[in-house]
């Protein structure tokens, strides 16, 4: 028996397939049971495949060639974006044959249809390498944590965000130096939105949910934050007081709803996350059963990923002609949280005029919208007549935070707006 798999996208990551399958194939074969075999590979781009031995594999500018082929089993969709992946992979499923996918932007927009046509079709769906890359978290949360429920999850889930705050924080580089130097390296798109802005973040932490929790998640509902606002002063401010900045995807369970945002993190120096450096990702996962677990790894690049796509395709050739699993499994619908009703500590970085009775002003405003303080600072000038007070609030709930920081910020002795870092608590 043998297992035909057709790569649609021979770029980036569908090069790193390619040639898996091609070097690593007794290795599979081993792992598989059976021979699996790459059989086509579809490109519009054909100079791209005289980058690869494709001696006895049919090559084609047309997608839809190679989902009729009927020597392919397994496609493997690498060519990201919504439109037309989502309508190959749609007849993909169609036609009755399982669909491997690194698409995080497609499942995080359109999960529920493609998980209904994949059951509908009795087909497999999967997506290991659309979050974390190299990193099996996918798989840790399906199968190795399957007995628990998932109490709490967060996660450096953006290479380009951890290395430009990595550079901010080892290296003393302000954002916009440290953005030039992920760009030059390779480790940033340009433009680079989707990833500072923390967008793609937010796809994966979109799947998590979805994954750990058994219900849909509307993309719009996530609350979202990138890195751009972080300054250098922010990050010498947390490392002050025993923190680290990093940008974290954050999924919990709380009252029967969830919890599901993407913003900059002041992470313990402790924590198993703040070791985590440059481009690599981790997840961190808190079970009933299994309490806390770490994920760590290389989250982006063609081998990684690549690693991650055929690790799908083997799971496909094992299950034979078992039944397919459902992709996702959307039991109940749960409420996403809203951001007023978080819990948590908070810093706040204030620019102020530098004349006596400032920070009892902001105290007392603090203390009339029931936040208390756990610690404030007032540092040396930066400009004329302009000072920064840090402070970090006690647990409180974010509304009352953010009301007591708008009415702060129509103090006439407050210069610009107050920037608001949470702090990271299991």
């Amino acid at each position: 028996m043998s297992i035909g798999v057709g790569v649609i996208g021979a770029g980036v990551v569908g090069g790193g397939v390619i040639r898996t399958l091609r070097s690593n194939r007794d290795v599979i074969k081993g792992k598989a049971g059976v021979d699996v075999s790459l059989v086509h590979v579809a490109d519009a781009r054909a100079e791209l495949f005289k980058d690869f031995d494709l001696g006895g594999i049919t090559t084609s500018t047309d997608a839809k060639a190679l989902i009729a082929d009927p020597g392919v089993h397994v496609v493997c969709e690498l060519i990201g974006g919504i439109n037309p992946a989502k309508s190959f992979i749609l007849a993909a499923l169609n036609a009755g044959k399982s669909v491997v996918t690194a698409n995080k932007m497609l499942l995080a927009h359109h999960g529920p249809e493609l998980c209904a046509a994949a059951v509908k079709n009795g087909v497999e769906l999967r997506y290991e390498a659309s979050v974390a890359g190299g990193i099996p978290i996918i798989k840790a949360l399906r199968e190795g944590l399957a007995a628990n429920r998932i109490e709490f999850v967060c996660g450096i889930l953006n290479g380009t965000c951890n290395y430009i705050l990595s550079r901010m924080t080892y290296d003393n580089h302000d954002f916009n130096d440290a953005l030039k130097i992920a760009q030059r390296l390779g480790f940033a798109e340009t433009p680079p939105d989707l990833d500072i802005e923390g967008h793609d973040t937010a796809h994966k932490c979109q799947i998590i949910a979805s994954l750990c929790y058994s219900t849909e998640v509307n993309l719009d509902e996530i609350h979202v934050e990138g890195v751009t606002k972080v300054t250098h002063a922010d990050v010498t401010y947390a490392m002050e007081m025993g923190y680290l900045i990093k940008l974290l995807a954050i999924v919990r369970s709380v009252n029967g709803e969830i919890e599901v945002r993407v913003h900059p993190t002041l992470v313990p120096e402790d924590h198993l996350l703040a070791s985590v450096r440059n481009e690599f990702n981790a997840v961190y996962v808190k079970g009933d059963v299994s309490d806390a677990t770490l994920y760590y790894g290389r989250g982006a690049g063609r081998m990684p990923t690549a690693s991650a796509v055929v690790a799908d395709i083997i799971d496909i050739a094992r299950r034979g002609d078992s039944p397919a699993p459902a992709p996702f499994a959307y039991a109940k619908k749960r409420p996403v949280r809203d951001m007023g009703l978080v819990e948590g500590k908070y810093y706040l970085r204030m620019t102020t005029r530098d004349i006596p009775g400032v920070l009892g002003r902001i105290c007392t405003i603090l203390g009339n919208h029931g936040v208390s303080i756990g610690g404030v600072s007032q540092k040396e000038k930066h400009e004329e007549d302009r000072v920064h007070v840090i402070l970090m609030t006690e647990r409180t709930v974010e509304s009352s935070v953010r009301k007591a920081v708008a009415e702060i910020d129509a103090l006439a002795v407050v210069h610009e707006p107050t920037h608001l870092l949470r702090v990271l608590s299991d």
